[in-house]
Parts: structure tokens; sequence; C-alpha cells
């Protein structure tokens, strides 16, 4: 990549005092917090209760270890008859234990609104903008110690490998402002909202307007499998080029071998590729829209149905406006380049880039994702049965507070993305505590998750009111309480 090509060039850039012993100091400091947060993340802690506890004890408790979830999630040969979940052959139970499978009556609205606290929906301009202030200020800062300390060496690989990882889950956090902005749960000053937002999603090549748009669709249609938005499975129909892809490799390969090589493709597809594919050519998004691109609004890329058209109407123009700011970003990374070189720029901006597309896809596609999360259709879809299809997942303290809590809060967010996310911890364990059979909290470790969502979410097939995903084999035993 051109990340990568910056840092094996051997030219430097200008000569700073006592570079290269700053430089050891900043990559002994850089590499033990990385590895804090990586053995956070990837660390099983101790086994017990905690997947069968209350949902508020889970939002609480530590996940349990890698070894307790497997098996729990591992498919059984004893058939397990139960009206109320359907036909569960060929489906993999993840860490969820099969309850969004389960029928059931799902609340109101207003039913589920009630179970908040009063203050949900109360935003705060000072409380907003330290939140923004400070994910701004930590991106500028890594980025300027990178700046003043790395040379442009091969030798330096290693520590510019820390800086794209470190560098780009820390503006993750800008993406998340910007994310909150363009739902209007920034701030109640319309000018104030949109110029944050503007201004931080353009940073990163995002079109604000234009994502706010087919963002807000994708909240409007959350798991409908024909009119939602980003990550829409295939169905078994649709998915014959994917689902013969994976036959293939099983067959050259074998099974188990066929299936990990397809499962890498995907995840490194869906995290590196899937964030530009989606903005330039709508993949993974609704299949009633068709191909669409968040920078050109018009044919080949819109339907020209009012009805279906991704960007309708006012839409169009907020497209251009938003594209008016990418190019005025492009026009400042081509300044960049030419004044500093093309290597320098691409070492400094375009790693970290790719990482924050990587981490919006993780989110995402593990948000809205699971061998047990069934999509619907028709009158068997409705919002809030929709939004309680998301799932919370536990990315620890430092993930937590670095994106601002996008990935554990997330159901209530698809219950009302107005809802501030320092207000969100307070409504989800409300929500948790109300509807305990409703919301969605997997505590499978995040790399297990991924590795099962790549590998065993790749059709859904029609089972009665649901569509589900079904690459797993036999018929699963649950869980006793379940």
């Amino acid at each position: 990549s051109a990340a990568g090509q910056a840092a094996v060039s051997s030219k430097s850039s200008p000569a700073v005092p006592g570079m290269f012993s700053r430089a050891a100091l900043a990559a002994a400091a850089t590499a033990a917090a990385l590895s804090s947060v990586e053995g956070f993340l990837t660390a099983p802690l101790p086994a017990g209760s905690a997947a069968r506890l209350s949902p508020v004890s889970r939002l609480r408790s530590s996940r349990p270890s890698t070894g307790a979830l497997a098996s729990r999630a591992t498919a059984s040969a004893i058939s397990t008859s139960s009206d109320s979940y359907g036909d569960l052959s060929n489906i993999v139970i993840s860490g969820l234990n099969g309850i969004a499978l389960k029928d059931k009556e799902f609340p109101n609205k207003k039913q589920v609104f009630d179970a908040m606290p009063a203050d949900s929906w109360k935003r705060d301009d000072k409380i907003s903008l330290m939140y923004a202030g400070i994910s701004l200020a930590l991106t500028l800062g890594v980025g300027a110690l990178a700046w003043m300390f790395l040379p442009l060496k091969l030798a330096m690989l290693p520590l510019w490998a820390l800086y794209w990882y470190a560098a780009g889950t820390i503006a993750t956090g800008c993406w998340v402002i910007a994310h909150e902005c363009g739902h209007g749960a920034f701030s109640d000053n319309k000018l104030l909202q949109d110029t944050v937002g503007y201004l931080f999603h353009t940073a990163l090549l995002v079109p604000y307007f234009s994502w706010q748009r087919s963002h807000a669709v994708h909240h409007s249609k959350t798991n409908h499998i024909f009119e939602g938005e980003t990550h829409v499975p295939y169905t078994l129909e649709t998915g014959k080029g994917t689902l013969g892809k994976l036959s293939t490799m099983q067959k050259i390969f074998g099974k188990k071998l066929g299936e990990a090589i397809y499962g890498a493709n995907r995840v490194v597809s869906h995290l590196v590729f899937g964030w530009p594919a989606y903005l330039i050519a709508g993949v993974t998004g609704g299949p009633v829209r068709g191909m669409t691109n968040h920078f050109i609004p018009v044919k080949p890329f819109s339907t020209g149905d009012k009805n279906t058209e991704l960007f309708p109407g006012v839409w169009k123009k907020k497209v251009w406006l938003s594209d008016i700011g990418i190019v005025g970003m492009l026009g400042l990374l081509y300044a960049w380049s030419v004044k500093f070189g093309f290597l320098h720029m691409a070492a400094l901006y375009l790693g970290p880039y790719v990482v924050t597309n990587c981490w919006l896809v993780l989110y995402t596609w593990l948000q809205h994702t699971d061998t047990d999360v069934p999509h619907f259709s028709g009158e068997n879809w409705n919002f809030i049965k929709g939004a309680f299809m998301s799932i919370d997942r536990p990315y620890g303290p430092i993930f937590d507070f670095l994106h601002h809590r996008i990935g554990s809060t997330h159901v209530v967010h698809h219950i009302d993305c107005t809802i501030p996310h320092y207000r969100a911890k307070a409504a989800t364990e409300a929500i948790a505590k109300a509807f305990p059979e409703h919301y969605l909290y997997d505590p499978t470790p995040l790399p297990e998750a991924l590795w099962r969502v790549s590998t065993k979410c790749v059709a859904v097939e029609e089972r009665g009111k649901k569509w589900v995903f079904v690459q797993g084999e036999g018929t699963p035993q649950l869980p006793q309480s379940a």
C-alpha cells in the first residue's frame, strides 16, 4: 500500500536533533500503550456465569473465557425442538444463545422510550465539544509525535505500523463525533452541529451530508432484508456466487482449511476495502436501491424513483455540497505531498486512515450481524423490532473511551439515534433491565466473534417469518435456560 511504501522508503524526513534517541523513547511508549490495548482486547477473562447473567449484570461483568463461549456456541447433533424458535437446522448459536431467534411480542416505541431515563435526550454543547476536543487533540497529538520522531526509513517499519494502528484507532473517535453530528445527537444548535460534523468527516474523506442521508436510511430499516442499508446479507439466491466460492475452496483445500481461507478473505475484503466500496458503488447496500455512489447522486448511480433512490430531492444538492469538502481535502493532501513528498503524507495520513476505515466497518458489521440474529421483511418487520436486532459487544474501557461507546451502547443508538453518547450507558442499562428478552449483548471476545461472522454469516434463508443464516451443520442444542 501507499502507507507501506512510505515506511520502507530510504528517503528520510528533515533532520531533527536527537531524532533517534527521541524516536526510541516515543516508540517504547507507543509499544507499551498498544501492548496494553491489544492485551485487553484479546486476552480471555476468567470464565464464569457472565453469559447467563441478567443483561444489566452482563454490562458490568467480565467477559467469559474463549473456551466457555466456544463450548456454548458449538453446534450439536442433538435436535432441539421448540415452536418458539422455529427451524434451527444448520444455524450456529452464538454467545447470544439464540434469544434473537425466539418468537415474541415486541414493545412499541413509547414503551421503550418510557423505560429510559428522562434526560436521555438532553444534549449539552459543552460536554459534546469537550469530547470532540479530546478526540481531536489525541489525533493531532499522536500525529505530531510521529512527524517529529519517526524517520521514513526501512528500519522504522515496525514503529510506523504501531503508529498507523494507534493513530487510526484514536482518529476513529473523531469519526464517531461526526457520526453523532449527522444524527442530531451532538447539539440542538444545528449550525454548530453540522459545522463540527462536516469538518471532522471531511478531514477523514467522508462526504458528510451524503453519509448522513444513507446512514439515516440504515437506521430507518435496520435488519430489513430488502430495504436495509449497509451490511445487508445475501440470500441463498443472490449469494450463489459467494457460496460457490466457499464451496470451491473447500473442495480444493478441504473443508476446514477452505473455510478458513474464505473467512480470511472476507475479513480483509470487508475491513480494508469495504468502506470505499460502499461509498463508491453501494456494496452491501440495500438491494432495492441498486448501485449507489455517495459522490454522484444521479444516474447511473440512482434509480430515478423517489421511492427507492438513495438521495432524493434536496439531498442531491447536499451530496454536491459534501463533494466540495472532499475536493478541498484532497487538495490539501496533494499540497502536503508536493511540499514534503507523497511518502511523507502517506505514512502520516493514509496509514491511519485505512485503520480508521477498518474500525468503522468492524463496528457496523458486528453490530448487525451474527449467526443467530435474523433479518425480516414485509409486515414481519417494524422499526423497534429491527432496532432490537442490534448487538452490543464488550469493547472494554479503552476503546469505549476512545470511540465514545459506539460499540457497547449500539442497541440504544438504534432505538433513538438522537441520544448523545454520554447518556447512552444509563439508557442501555435501563433498556436491558426493562426488556431482558429483547436486548442483545454478546460477551464473545471480538476476534472470535469476527471470525464466526466472517465464516458462518454468508447468506440467509427464509424460514417462516424470519431470514436466518444457515451456514452451520446439524441442529444446535440451545442452553437449558434459553
